[in-house]
C-alpha cells in the first residue's frame, strides 16, 4: 500500500512505539504519592517538557488530554461557560468556515443556544486577513478561533497577526495547530495566542493523545469534572505511556523539521508535475501551503468512487478530514472556498510524510490517472 493520508495520521514512529512500551509497562498512576506512582510522574512530566520545549513554552501551561477534538471543544466551551456565568448573558464567537469540525460543531452547539456567531469569509485558497478579523470584533466578543493550518488545503494563515489583533481589543485568541508540528515552525509565545490545540497523532506520536496550551494569565473553565488532575481543567487519569510517547515522537520531529519541510516540498512538486496532464485536473491548494498537503479536483469524477479506485489500486488517499469520513458530504472547507457541491465531491486530498518516497509518489500518480479514468462516465 501506498499511504499518503499522514494529515489524517501519521503513522506512529518506532522511537515512539518503543518509548510507549516503555512507559507502558511502568505499573503506577502518577497521582499516586507512593514511589511507583511518582516513578510514572515523572515519566509524564518528562514526556509534558519535551512537548512544551518544541512549542517553546514553559510545560506548566500544557494541558494533556485526548487530542484536538476534546482539545477544541474545552476551549470554545469553557470560554464560553465563563464568560456566560459572568455576564448573564451568551456572547459573541468568532470563527471560520474552513475550520475542522471540532471547532464547527461547538461553535453550532453555541449558535443555536442564542451565541451570535461571525463566520469570517475565506479567499478561494481559505485565507483570512487581519482587517476583516478588525472589522468583525465587537465589545462583547469573547473568542476568536481560527486554525493555523488547514488541514485539506494546508493553507497557512498569519497567525501572529491575526492574534494581535485580538489582543489589541482585550480578545483571547485560539489556534487550532493539529497539522503544524514537526512541518511548520511553532513558537506560541511568538504568536500570541491565548490558547491552541494539538494531537500527537499528526507528529507520529501515539493516537488519543493531545494538549492544550493555556497561556500563563488566562483561564480556561473545565467542561467535565471529576478528580484534580491537569489543575483541575481536565479531570481524568493521565495517558502517561502516550504523552511520554508523544513528547519523545515530537523531540525527533522539531530536530528533523527543516529537512522533513524541504522533503515534502519536493514530493508535492514532483506529485503535482506528474499529475497536472490529467484531463481537467485542477489543483486547490496554495502555492505557499503547508508542503504536507496537496489537494486536487478532477471535474466530471464520482469522488467515492475515486477513493475507492485508489484503494483497489494500492492507495491511501482521502476526500477530506478523516473525521468526517463517512458522511457522504461534500467538503465544507472547499465549498466554503467557493467550489461547487459536485467539484467538492470530485476532490481529493493527498498528503506526505518524511517516510513517503519519490517512488510512491510516482506510483500514487499513476493510480490517479487510472483511478480517474474509470470514475468518469
Amino acid at each position: 500500500m501506498i499511504y499518503l493520508d499522514y494529515a489524517a495520521t501519521h503513522p506512529m514512529t518506532a522511537g515512539a512505539l518503543a518509548a510507549y512500551a516503555r512507559a507502558a509497562a511502568l505499573p503506577g498512576n502518577p497521582a499516586s504519592i507512593h514511589a511507583a506512582g511518582q516513578a510514572a510522574r515523572e515519566v509524564l512530566e518528562e514526556g509534558r517538557a519535551r512537548v512544551a520545549a518544541a512549542f517553546g513554552v514553559d510545560a506548566r501551561t500544557l494541558i494533556a488530554g485526548s487530542g484536538g477534538t476534546e482539545g477544541d471543544n474545552a476551549v470554545l466551551l469553557g470560554v464560553a461557560r465563563a464568560w456566560q456565568e459572568g455576564r448573564g448573558r451568551p456572547g459573541h464567537l468568532i470563527t471560520t468556515p474552513t475550520e475542522h469540525s471540532a471547532v464547527l460543531a461547538p461553535a453550532r452547539w453555541l449558535e443555536a443556544r442564542g451565541w451570535e456567531v461571525t463566520w469570517l469569509r475565506p479567499d478561494p485558497f481559505g485565507r483570512y486577513w487581519p482587517q476583516e478579523l478588525e472589522a468583525a470584533l465587537r465589545p462583547d466578543t469573547a473568542l476568536v478561533s481560527i486554525h493555523h493550518a488547514n488541514n485539506e488545503l494546508g493553507t497557512v494563515q498569519d497567525t501572529p497577526a491575526l492574534a494581535a489583533v485580538a489582543a489589541a481589543r482585550g480578545v483571547p485568541y485560539h489556534s487550532d495547530a493539529v497539522q503544524a508540528p514537526g512541518i511548520l515552525p511553532v513558537n506560541l509565545l511568538q504568536w500570541g495566542v491565548t490558547y491552541a490545540t494539538f494531537s500527537a497523532h499528526k507528529w507520529g506520536g501515539p493516537r488519543g493523545v493531545g494538549f492544550v496550551y493555556v497561556r500563563r494569565g488566562a483561564e480556561l473553565p473545565p467542561v467535565t469534572f471529576g478528580g484534580g488532575q491537569e489543575g483541575g481543567t481536565r479531570p481524568g487519569t493521565q495517558d502517561t505511556a502516550g504523552v511520554y510517547a508523544a513528547g519523545v515522537a515530537l523531540s525527533a520531529a522539531e530536530a528533523e523539521r527543516g529537512e522533513t519541510f524541504a522533503w515534502l516540498s519536493q514530493l508535492r512538486e514532483r506529485f503535482v508535475a506528474a499529475v497536472s496532464d490529467i484531463p481537467g485536473l485542477r489543483i486547490n491548494h496554495p502555492p505557499d501551503a503547508s508542503p504536507k498537503v496537496a489537494s486536487v479536483t478532477l471535474p466530471g469524477a464520482d469522488g467515492e468512487a475515486l477513493l475507492m479506485n485508489l484503494d483497489l489500486l494500492g492507495v491511501a488517499a482521502s476526500a477530506g478530514s478523516a473525521c468526517s469520513a463517512g458522511t457522504m458530504q461534500p467538503s465544507h472547507v472547499l465549498t466554503a472556498t467557493g467550489l461547487s457541491e459536485a467539484d467538492a465531491r470530485a476532490s481529493l486530498r493527498f498528503s506526505f510524510g518524511r517516510a513517503t518516497t519519490e517512488a510512491e509518489i510516482d506510483g500514487a500518480a499513476q493510480a490517479l490517472r487510472q483511478a480517474a479514468e474509470w470514475s468518469r462516465p
